[in-house]
């Protein structure tokens, strides 16, 4: 909201020494942001002063008109002669005063103005429009200063046109609707500075007549409990909005329509109260205030054709036929959001009908954002317009229309009142002090919440009903709050209230002291040991949205029986193309791999850790539960029953070369191979030996069949590795032979306790080994066999080197292992070590039919 500091001092008596830094820090203390605080002196350098056209020659030969003016300027060109100005604008005459910006001066925007000659004349200097200078949009003509004003040629132009005034742009949070009016601001100001404010609201009016100025029906008082109306009839429809009402409303940001149209504006700027003006002689029958009803359409004011929906309210006249089936009239009104185009007033309109309501704020929010329309009505409605408005609003707004647009007001004035007072709120007298820390003496607390507008009476807690929040001493004080705070409703709100108004600076910035901590759980403690693991090995963390689309289970390859097929879906997606919560890390993964090699990056790897979501089997609706008590323990399990199941994945992919070309050599591309290592990397961070630990091969979408393996730790699958079916990387437009692997880390056990190993200081044996198995037989599975076969002096077993050639025989391949033996109480034997290898090779005979290469 924009607002100036001239018109804020039309209610509140600020003082006069009150700098816009001062107001700046004022509302800043009082919780109101300030976005921007704008000299409107400084949009205009230079001298801009008030000229009196001396002489007009008309200028001829040219393709438009052309005048070749002599302004009087007074003293401020220097030398008192008559400025030489070449100006097009017509609706100026000799005699006539002018705004002139002089040579040197800069319009908003950077538009330097000098001396120049033009049609044949020299030019010094430029006769001002509004839109020129920042303060209307008019631009059909110069400005020409009423014959009333007292400004003489040579006179600073600025305080005439508005240009000597402060601008204050404001963000107004959602709970302080109050403060979107000059009234609400002004008040705030006065409780700041400790100065009188006159309250434009709380005028006496008149009141409701028995005939109303127009038939009027509200068959929805919860949607429209206040709905008030008055007429102003032989309008001058030529009439113009005042200079200084359409200054104020294009510093508000809001353009200039018609006079009606500006008063009601106006009125919601300096009320808070959102008004509209129908074109009475356009109604055709009895107004009717209702609820839309399916298949209704309206035209709203902006010349959108919208479907209405069941929630919104909408205004109607009885007299038109209805668009839908049992309606009863044709909407010419979307209720609190923005007018129809059957009801608009016009440039005829000679018979004004101003309505004045109170409309329910949830309704008018949803209804706002189902139509995108985010007008400065519906901004004050979401937020709350005080109730008791409606009158005062009218009143002012008729008195403005008769005034500047010669009508006469009818005498008649509706009231439709359906709205409820105010609650009273206990509220324990040492409650602030307790809250905030901050000693509130009784007598304060009440002078604050009366400055506020609340009316504070001693009271006592209702027998047998306990309190929101007891009285430790003190006692309790009665508190309703006034009208145009609906925010305020329960203790802890008028709390928030003292505190404000006190001051926020006297309340202590003292750090309150940290319970001791038991440190990481043993699962944080797994998860940052897996991410830091495959980070030091290259690895990047990405963070994927959880959300997919129905259509990832089909490029992954899924079998139509597979379980992740089986998804939550979302209520209220954030896309309806991805309204699935996954089942599965590689969908995202793999579309982050795809925008990064999309992007340049050729060699990529990169892992998530986040959860998986799988549906639960009998899951049914998700109970009602209200927010006046706790929730029993029946509604927590029948909630818990519907919760998705949430395991913790990992998963890896990989793409391009895991080892980069250089002057050293080629480069290696990452194969199936590495993520395989990935898994056994995340396994072995996780605290599990890799005795534990089995690869094997396995076939599982999305992965190849035939470069797929399964990782088992004691004995139960914990997830896959491998490389991606070709069809998969074709679907998913990847590189070939992009590899993956993803793991469920809530299926991995738990660590055990690891005992410290006992190091020997005797020195190793070492062997190596080449074994000549089927192509078919795991590596793995011929490693285990030389570690059970070596018995208790193997320390350790690695392979180094797989050899294929047709001189092994057909399917037949060679893998060679490192052995290390070592003793922990003495130096192994030649023969010992050669015996403990004979046994080992003897078990990969016995279980694979190995045999020794070049035996």
């Amino acid at each position: 909201m924009r607002v100036s500091l001239s018109w804020l001092r039309e209610y509140v008596d600020l003082p006069v020494d009150v700098t816009p830094a001062d107001v700046e820090t004022a509302l800043v203390n009082l919780g109101i942001e300030v976005d921007e605080v704008q000299d409107l002196r400084a949009a205009v350098e230079g001298a801009l002063v008030v000229g009196r056209v001396a002489e007009v020659e008309e200028l001829t030969g040219f393709k438009k008109p052309i005048r070749f003016c002599r302004v009087d300027v007074g003293d401020a060109n220097g030398t008192g002669e008559l400025q030489e100005i070449v100006c097009g604008a017509r609706n100026f005459a000799p005699g006539d005063r002018v705004v002139v910006i002089l040579p040197g001066g800069v319009l908003p925007g950077g538009f330097a103005i000098g001396a120049r000659k033009t049609y044949g004349r020299n030019s010094h200097g430029m006769i001002c429009s509004a839109r020129e200078l920042g303060v209307g949009d008019d631009h059909s003509g110069i400005i020409v200063l009423p014959a009333e004003s007292a400004a003489k040629p040579g006179d600073d132009a600025r305080p005439v046109v508005g240009l000597d005034d402060v601008v204050f742009e404001l963000e107004i949070t959602p709970d302080r609707g109050y403060a979107m009016s000059l009234r609400g601001l002004a008040r705030e100001l006065a409780h700041s500075f400790g100065v009188p404010f006159r309250d434009p609201g709380l005028v006496p009016v008149p009141t409701a007549t028995p005939q109303p100025p127009y038939p009027v029906e509200v068959r929805d008082t919860v949607g429209c409990d206040r709905f008030a109306a008055r007429v102003v009839r032989a309008v001058d429809p030529a009439a113009a909005t005042p200079d200084w009402m359409r200054r104020r409303l294009t510093v508000a940001n809001i353009r200039s329509i018609s006079l009606p149209v500006d008063i009601t504006n106006y009125v919601m700027l300096e009320l808070g109260q959102p008004m509209h003006a129908f074109d009475l002689d356009r109604l055709h029958g009895e107004l009717i205030v209702r609820r839309a009803v399916p298949g209704e359409k309206l035209t709203t004011l902006d010349g959108v054709v919208r479907d209405l929906a069941v929630e919104d309210m909408v205004i109607c006249d009885a007299g038109l036929p209805s668009t839908a089936a049992g309606a009863g009239g044709t909407p010419v009104s979307l209720a609190a959001v923005m007018g129809g185009e059957t009801s608009e007033v016009l440039p005829s309109t000679t018979n004004v009908l101003f309505e004045a309501a109170h409309w329910d704020p949830v309704m008018v929010g949803r209804t706002a954002r189902r139509h995108k329309l985010f007008s400065e009505a519906a901004k004050r409605w979401e937020r709350g317009v005080d109730p008791a408005l409606a009158l005062v609003a009218l009143d002012r707004a008729v008195e403005l229309l008769v005034r500047y647009g010669g009508g006469e007001a009818a005498p008649q004035i509706l009231d439709i009142d359906h709205t409820a007072a105010p609650q009273p709120i206990l509220l324990p007298v040492e409650l602030p002090s307790r809250r905030i820390g901050v000693a509130y003496p009784p007598a304060q607390v009440t002078g604050l919440l009366e400055r506020l507008g609340c009316t504070v009476t001693p009271a006592e807690a209702p027998a047998g009903e306990p309190t929101q929040v007891p009285a430790v001493d003190g006692g309790l004080l009665s508190v309703v709050p006034p009208t145009w705070r609906p925010d305020l409703t329960d203790p802890a709100d008028l709390v928030e209230e003292v505190v404000r108004l006190a001051g926020y600076q006297d309340v202590p910035s003292v750090l309150p002291v940290a319970p001791p901590g038991r440190g990481l759980t043993p699962t944080q403690r797994r998860h940052r040991a897996v991410a830091r693991a495959l980070a030091e090995h290259g690895y990047v963390e990405v963070l994927a949205y959880p959300f997919v689309s129905a259509e990832l289970a089909d490029q992954l390859g899924l079998p139509a029986d597979d379980p992740r097929r089986e998804a939550v879906r979302l209520a209220n997606p954030l896309s309806d193309e991805e309204p699935l919560l996954r089942t599965s890390l590689l969908g995202p993964l793999l579309a982050i791999l795809r925008r990064n090699l999309g992007r340049g990056h050729r060699d990529v790897a990169i892992y998530e850790m986040g959860n998986v979501f799988h549906p639960q089997s009998a899951a049914g609706a998700p109970p009602v539960m209200g927010v006046d008590r706790a929730p029993t323990a029946e509604e927590f399990a029948a909630a818990d029953a519907v919760v998705p199941e949430q395991p913790r994945h990992v998963a890896a992919v990989l793409a391009g070369d895991i080892e980069p070309a250089g002057w050293w050599g080629g480069g290696r591309p990452a194969g199936w191979a590495d993520a395989v290592e990935a898994a056994r990397l995340v396994v072995a961070a996780a605290g599990i030996d890799a005795d534990r630990v089995t690869v094997r091969a396995a076939e599982l979408a999305p992965w190849h069949p035939g470069r797929c393996a399964e990782v088992l730790v004691d004995d139960l699958p914990v997830g896959y590795a491998g490389e991606l079916h070709p069809a998969v990387v074709a679907a998913l437009e990847l590189p070939k032979r992009t590899s993956a692997m993803e793991l469920n880390l809530d299926a991995v056990p738990a660590a055990p306790l690891v005992p410290a190993p006992r190091v020997s200081g005797f020195p190793p044996a070492l062997i190596d080994v080449a074994l000549v198995v089927d192509e078919e037989v795991p590596a793995a599975e011929v490693r285990q066999a030389l570690i059970d076969g070596a018995g208790e002096l193997v320390e350790s077993v690695r392979l180094f080197d797989v050899y294929l050639s047709e001189q092994l025989g057909a399917g037949r391949k060679s893998l060679a292992f490192k052995l290390t033996f070592r003793a922990p109480d003495r130096t192994l034997t030649g023969e010992e070590a050669v015996a403990a290898r004979d046994a080992a090779v003897a078990e990969a005979l016995s279980r694979f039919g190995a045999t020794l290469r070049g035996a």
